[in-house]
């Protein structure tokens, strides 16, 4: 599976819109089929981390949930604490900005203006971020990239090396940020946590969402003011941004491109980056609250955060380039790559969708299970909706041009109505 100069105007990291084709296994002209597939790959990390806060209101509440606190339920929280947290929005992240740069070369190619027409989408994904947020999931991200995209289009032209120094810079200050506030909290006198409050917290947030709609409507409001934010501005913002700018230069200076067809290139950075990624991965999973049974003090969690910060892109970084090292593995790559893309083509619908099924399985839309799943289960669910989801993008891209939701911000990003059916390798429309 290769990285092919893409065509496409409107190609976005969680809206891919170029062409497709009526099989699934023939290649469409001018895409990046590999970009494509970590883009599908990514949507089961998103999904993973998601699940853990529609399955319990304790998700980050710095306490264990009490109903789920036996040993495997920790050692469930500490396994996604340890591969998926922190790590797969970062990979969305790369994402967003190297199709970013092929927006704008194709862009230039077609002779079209590109600002307007990234504003009109930016501008398009805020409105489906708020109405996600509001509506679906608390913990949106679509808002927040469609602000950072203001920033990513106001810097466009930076140059690669620029982009890249600060890139590091902004990863950088994060990490050592929370590593100074671990410090000083560390020289604080002890403080007892208010465990019972946070208890009351957790549970009466339990209630809410299970009591109506508009109540688990209300309590999403609540969640976002009370910090929801402060992790989008303090953790996930900047880091985010980094990645944009890491993603930009990847592409400007085509070197993700050349990388993926260089496998043993690819095996030096998984040699470089899996190990740095996993030890800053360890240390935070066996740091965070909800994988121990004992309380611990409140710089040692913020101490394994900022590691975590400052370690996460490399165990990112490390999971491209296995799965672009895997998708050349003879017909094995080329399966698993066919399994992956087509979720990835239709990756911004697969995310909404996702959330859509948490919030019916677990709030008072549906089945209001939010505080009676156990860890386990919820990762079950997790492995059973994505698998899902591969065969049905699988079939819906054979059909179509376009995923549902990317083709309705296609039509405002473009103001008029786009192509639906799926195009031929011959170029022809059905």
């Amino acid at each position: 599976m290769t990285l092919e100069t893409h065509h496409a105007v409107d190609a976005t990291p969680v809206d891919s819109t170029a062409t497709t084709v009526a099989a699934p296994s023939a290649p469409a002209p001018g895409r990046e089929h590999a970009i494509d597939a970590l883009r599908g790959f990514a949507l089961l990390g998103i999904l993973m981390v998601n699940a853990g806060s529609f399955a319990s209101t304790y998700f980050g509440a710095g306490v264990v949930d009490p109903a789920f606190a036996r040993p495997v339920d920790q050692a469930v929280r500490w396994c996604v604490a340890l591969l998926f947290e922190t790590k797969f929005y970062l990979l969305f992240s790369l994402l967003f900005g190297y199709s970013f740069a092929l927006q704008m070369d194709s862009a230039q190619r077609a002779g079209s203006a590109f600002v307007p027409r990234m504003l009109r989408r930016l501008v398009g994904l805020a409105l489906l971020g708020l109405a996600h947020a509001w509506l679906l999931f608390a913990g949106d991200i679509l808002v927040t990239y469609a602000l950072l995209g203001l920033v990513l289009l106001v810097v466009r032209r930076v140059q690669p090396v620029t982009a890249v120094a600060l890139a590091i810079g902004l990863l950088g200050a994060t990490a050592a940020g929370w590593g100074l506030l671990a410090w000083l909290v560390a020289q604080m006198p002890p403080m007892d946590l208010p465990v019972a409050e946070l208890h009351a917290k957790a549970q009466q947030a339990a209630q809410a969402y299970r009591a109506s709609a508009l109540d688990a409507i209300a309590q999403r409001g609540r969640d976002m003011a009370e910090g929801v934010w402060f992790v989008l501005v303090f953790v996930q913002g900047p880091c985010a941004l980094a990645m944009f700018l890491l993603g930009l230069a990847a592409q400007r200076s085509g070197y993700l491109a050349r990388l993926a067809q260089q496998p043993a290139q690819l095996v030096r950075w998984m040699a470089c980056c899996l190990p740095i990624g996993a030890a800053g991965a360890l240390l935070y999973a066996s740091t965070q609250d909800g994988t121990r049974s004992v309380q611990q003090p409140e710089h040692v969690g913020l101490a394994g955060l900022a590691v975590d910060l400052a370690t996460a892109p490399f165990l990112t970084f490390g999971y491209v380039a296995l799965l672009l090292w895997l998708l050349q593995r003879g017909p094995a790559g080329r399966q698993l790559g066919a399994a992956l893309a087509p979720a990835g083509r239709m990756a911004l619908s697969n995310y909404l969708l996702q959330s859509l099924v948490g919030a019916v399985v677990f709030t008072a839309y549906g089945f209001a299970l939010v505080g009676r799943v156990a860890p386990w289960q919820a990762v079950l669910g997790v492995l059973a909706l994505y698998a899902a989801q591969l065969v049905q993008s699988r079939s819906w891209m054979a059909a179509h041009a376009h995923g549902p939701v990317e083709w309705l911000l296609r039509a405002f990003t473009l103001w008029r109505r786009p192509a639906w059916g799926p195009v031929h390798a011959d170029g022809h429309r059905r």
